[in-house]
């Protein structure tokens, strides 16, 4: 599928997408015999977990760190042990960090809730909303 296909099942935005390629966080499949970048749904996949990763507060160089564990685990080469073990490891260190960053993120949302509350109750239940000009 073309760029344009990827940012709508993403909603992520060209730019966005272009600048993952550049940082190396997603390279396109192949490009069309005209130029254009073509995407397959692994390459979707890996800009969701991007996607996903963002608003938690995970840099570029730890995205990058993530995908290279997991693309080595779902390679299909042989590991060893205790090469698989470490990146586990590494997997198992990206979960936790995302578990604390979700708590913390509950915890401002529970916060937000509490202010937006707060001042719906200061408002009288049956004015309507006015405008300021």
């Amino acid at each position: 599928m073309q760029i344009g296909e990827v940012a709508t099942r993403t909603e992520l935005s060209l730019r966005t997408i272009r600048h993952y390629e550049e940082t190396g966080l997603v390279t396109p499949s192949a490009r069309s015999q005209g130029g254009f970048r073509l995407y397959t749904e692994g390459d979707v996949a890996r800009l969701m977990v991007i996607r996903r990763m963002k608003p938690l507060g995970f840099t570029l160089d730890q995205m990058r760190d993530l995908l290279d564990a997991t693309d080595r685990l779902d390679g299909g080469a042989v590991l060893d042990a205790e090469e698989r073990g470490a990146l586990l490891d590494r997997v198992r260190a990206y979960r936790q960090a995302a578990d604390e960053q979700v708590e913390k993120l509950r915890i401002q949302l529970s916060r937000a809730e509490d202010f937006a509350d707060t001042l719906r109750a200061r408002l009288p239940q049956d004015a309507p909303a006015t405008r300021t000009a």
